[in-house]
């Protein structure tokens, strides 16, 4: 038995069971998966085959014999009375009725909502009031003529639970001290049925990821990727306290109904998922206005009352293009339905945004044949879990950048609470750890911020993410892959006539191009190329008509009369942002003209009037944000513009250089370094 699995029965006896096995029974069985599990631990917690091939025996004999499917309630129920008792595995559920005063069960496979049950049961197994239990019961058939109230002629004589019914968090962390991070990450891997082996450590880690809102209360996740990579399993097999819903719902189904006064699913689940987000589309609006709310502050109205609820909220949806075409295109929340794409305000609620993209899809190779834990055991732990309060782990080590807002800071930390929960419930992380699960935790929040970002709002434009280690006062940047390393803006030279340049337009959306000058012989005539926004065309043609009365002042008199020109602007963002582009021109044809490239990195602002007058940008933060952001060194910035300084952050100042000009002519020069 290799070193995991063995430590894996030692430590945890009963609770861990080969996953395979759960794969060769559960084709034949209908009942959950969590409960084959235990009942495989049960008989099959050992590496001898022929115990496991009896253990199997046992538990189909037992499943054929005892398990109740409803739709032969009738007759299960005549088999009871006609032998006067019998073994059953069932669910079972326990309510109050204070008519009768008394406790009755319910036995959701027996079809029979009227059993009468000790009520030392009831004290023994608190789950039994709350959602119920899977159990192995003896029903015993018993008709009292003198009682009074409902009457009912079956009895729970024995009853002993098949899930976990009591659950010991100090036994569970005692036992996770005895494994290695690795070890607890493979193992915790391969109860979700995958083997770890081969997988990088950031994939075992996003596979957790899909966990926190097990073990997390109030999280929002959000899943967006292929199809066929198992994204909402957990929510299908992995956990008795999860609901997937598969289509669309309503607000008294998922919050509250005031028609009977009950509470919904985000008051009795520990997390939602949505199978499909497109399902969100057609829902009544009130179901998405309501779950903004309610993903804000866990809080929501019905009525005159204000109600709250624990349940986490997670959100799966397919992509149907490659996450390149997205990321050049649009952005990564375009496969959400149009009623959420562009509500901003319901987006900027996620935690996290796990890219779907990086995981496989499931194959039978990357399924485990080693132990694992009874997933109704991981599912208790998660949920008893969901009561500690891990948000201010993050403190002990570091502090956050200047770029995080509030609600970054409360993303980050349940992220980083939840996964701590998972992989360190027994201790302290160290201060390396930490790091790691930091770094984590902060790019799936700075994914949604790029993407609101993308989506043009100001005030969405600081997405440079960091952490400030406490002691050395070293600052660390994180990234989001599929962002970082685009380099739209090349540290390389570009050909001569070449040159990006970036604006700002009246809502604080950034626009970055680049502006290309091709020439030809002829007589000093300009054409712009078809697909160029009338607002960039018109500060296009008025830089022209200024080089056209100053080309000799700029040295360029006889090659500018003698050369025409095609101009062609294109835009690395998509995002249709006019730019105003007059002084990225005037250099660009004085490049094209010289012969000499502009300066490595360089990005250009400003505009001009006809008669050469500057015209400053907007606001520099945001271009020069988006310049950071992509690669930029230097800046050219308009004079004006100096006071706006102010407004731009330290870490941009450092990493994009600024150089001022004060006339066209000066930025020609210092563009083309012969300033």
């Amino acid at each position: 038995m290799p070193n995991i699995d063995k430590k894996a029965n030692e430590v945890f006896g009963g609770r861990v069971v080969r996953k395979d096995l759960v794969r060769q029974v559960k084709a034949g069985a209908l009942v959950p998966v969590f409960v084959l599990e235990y009942l495989l631990g049960k008989y099959c917690a050992t590496d001898n085959p022929v115990a496991i091939e009896v253990g199997v025996v046992l538990l189909n004999s037992t499943l054929v014999d005892s398990f109740a499917s409803p739709n032969e309630a009738t007759k299960m129920q005549s088999l009871v009375r006609e032998r006067g008792k019998h073994t059953l595995i069932d669910k079972v559920k326990v309510r109050y009725l204070s008519a009768d005063d008394k406790y009755w069960a319910e036995l959701v496979g027996f079809g029979h909502r009227y059993v009468h049950i000790p009520e030392r049961y009831i004290r023994e197994y608190d789950r039994l009031l709350t959602g119920g239990i899977w159990a192995q019961m003896e029903i015993v058939h018993q008709y009292d003529e003198t009682a009074k109230g409902t009457r009912s002629p079956f009895y729970i004589a024995d009853l002993r639970p098949i899930q976990i019914a009591n659950f010991d968090l100090d036994e569970y962390c005692r036992g996770r001290g005895q494994f290695t991070d690795d070890e607890w990450i493979d193992l915790l891997v391969r109860s979700i049925g995958l083997e770890p082996t081969g997988m990088t450590r950031r994939l075992k880690l996003q596979y957790l990821v899909r966990l926190i809102p097990l073990c997390e209360g109030n999280y929002n996740l959000i899943e967006l990727g292929p199809r066929a990579t198992g994204k909402s399993y957990a929510y299908q097999q992995l956990s008795p306290y999860t609901i997937l819903l598969t289509g669309p719902t309503t607000v008294a189904n998922l919050f509250y109904n005031m028609a009977t006064n009950r509470i919904g699913l985000v008051g009795l689940w520990d997390a939602v998922g949505f199978d499909e987000v497109a399902d969100l589309e057609k829902m009544p609006k009130e179901v998405v206005t309501t779950l903004k709310t309610y993903c804000e502050s866990g809080t929501f109205a019905r009525g005159r009352e204000v109600l709250t609820g624990g349940a986490s909220v997670a959100m799966f949806g397919n992509t149907d293009q490659p996450v390149e075409v997205m990321v050049q295109s649009s952005h990564l929340f375009v496969p959400m339905p149009e009623v959420i794409r562009e509500d901003m305000a319901f987006l900027d609620r996620l935690h996290y945004y796990l890219p779907g993209w990086e995981i496989p899809k499931v194959q039978t190779a990357d399924l485990t044949e080693h132990y694992g834990f009874i997933v109704d055991y991981l599912a208790a732990a998660c949920h008893e879990l969901r009561r500690q309060n891990f948000v201010e782990q993050f403190d002990r080590y570091f502090s956050f950048g200047a770029h995080l807002n509030a609600r970054d800071e409360r993303a980050v930390r349940k992220t980083l609470a939840g996964l701590i929960k998972l992989i360190y419930p027994h201790e302290v992380p160290s201060r390396e750890a930490m790091a790691e699960l930091v770094g984590l935790a902060m790019e799936g929040r700075r994914r949604v911020k790029e993407q609101l970002k993308k989506m043009g709002s100001f005030e969405y434009y600081r997405t440079s993410f960091s952490y400030i280690d406490r002691e050395t006062r070293e600052e660390w940047y994180v990234g989001v892959p599929e962002e970082g390393g685009r380099s739209l803006i090349s540290t390389d030279p570009l050909s001569p006539g070449s040159v990006y340049t970036a604006s700002v337009d009246e809502q604080g959306r950034a626009s970055l191009y680049r502006l290309e000058v091709g020439c030809s012989s002829g007589t000093g005539k300009m054409r712009i190329g078809g697909g160029t926004n009338s607002a960039m065309r018109d500060s296009i043609q008025r830089a022209f008509a200024y080089l056209q009365g100053h080309k000799v002042e700029m040295g360029i008199g006889q090659a500018f009369d003698t050369t025409d020109y095609y101009v062609e602007a294109i835009d690395l963002l998509t995002n249709n942002v006019a730019s105003e582009a007059g002084t990225a021109l005037v250099v660009a044809i004085n490049s094209a003209l010289r012969k000499t490239p502009v300066l490595p990195g360089l990005l250009v602002l400003g505009d001009l009037t006809i008669q050469g007058n500057l015209r400053p940008v907007r606001s520099l933060s945001e271009p020069l944000q988006m310049a950071m952001d992509n690669g930029a060194r230097k800046a050219l910035i308009p004079i004006e513009n100096k006071r706006n300084f102010l407004d731009v952050s330290a870490d941009i100042m450092e990493r994009v250089d600024p150089v001022f000009y004060g006339d066209p002519v000066t930025a020609a020069t210092k563009a083309l370094g012969i300033a």
